[in-house]
């Protein structure tokens, strides 16, 4: 559905921060974008939904194509009405509105709007607790909470693709379980693709068919997700994992002398 064809992204034409980045995001499948702060995670997300432009920010080289059209010149209202819709880091709800009334907003652009009814009883049926809390305000709700009110917003716009940047981030490891619980069933349920933003390398690779990790605005390295996990370096430098499987310490990972097989 998603190639990125060897994009180069900068900000006020100066700043480089994509470096002849390549990925694909098959029909129905969960793809992860793996790294740590600073990787071009974000940016990469930012270049397909075409919200790049907001920060001054512009692909550069290279091109996007959704199913066979390039989108990397459109606009985001445009790029929206194909399908592809993301949620933002850092649990972006409307605070003063009603949960309800947030989950109402991802319908916006719909024009069947007999069907709303019916994908609002799906979002509850998927975050039960959120029929309860349908009326309260969502600036009040819990990190957890507002986080389910998002995801549950980019449901309501009935995506093709769903790109998700850090929904682990600030939550409880049980609430973190919860809601990738939930992402893989409307995986599963809808076939929506995802693209998955996640620093949380175990969680994230629990759930994807594929990854990609990426450094410094370039991918160092992909494959499935087993092949990940199994992956020496990536135990090593994103799960803290010695060789024989052992959590290493701080102290271990600080002065830990080994390149990286990919540098």
């Amino acid at each position: 559905m998603l190639k990125i064809n060897n994009i180069e992204v900068a900000y006020l034409n100066v700043i480089r921060v994509l470096h002849g980045v390549s990925l694909g995001v098959p029909d129905g499948q969960i793809v992860t974008l793996l790294g740590a702060n600073g990787a071009g995670k974000t940016t990469t997300l930012k270049a397909i939904s075409g919200l790049l432009h907001v920060e001054e920010g512009e692909v550069t080289d290279g091109n996007i194509e959704w199913n066979g059209e390039r989108i990397d010149k459109k606009n985001a209202e445009y790029i929206g009405r194909l399908g592809i819709v993301q949620a933002l880091e850092g649990r972006r709800v409307f605070e003063h509105l009603t949960a309800e009334e947030n989950l109402l907003v991802g319908a916006f652009h719909r024009k069947d709007r007999s069907e709303v009814k019916n994908d609002l009883e799906m979002v509850y049926n998927y975050f039960s607790r959120l029929r309860n809390l349908r009326n309260n305000t969502a600036g009040y709700l819990s990190g957890g909470e507002q986080q389910m009110v998002v995801i549950g917003r980019a449901m309501m716009a009935r995506p093709k693709l769903m790109m998700l940047d850090e929904p682990s981030l600030g939550l409880a490891p049980l609430m973190v379980d919860e809601i990738y619980s939930i992402i893989r069933r409307f995986n599963e349920d809808q076939k929506t693709s995802v693209l998955l933003v996640e620093q949380n390398v175990r969680i994230a690779l629990s759930i994807a068919h594929y990854g990609y990790v990426m450094e410094n605005g370039r991918v160092v390295l992909d494959g499935t997700a087993d092949f990940l996990k199994n992956n020496e370096d990536v135990k090593e430098f994103y799960m803290g994992l010695s060789a024989v499987g052992k959590q290493k310490s701080y102290r271990d990972v600080k002065h830990y002398k080994r390149r990286k097989r990919w540098l």
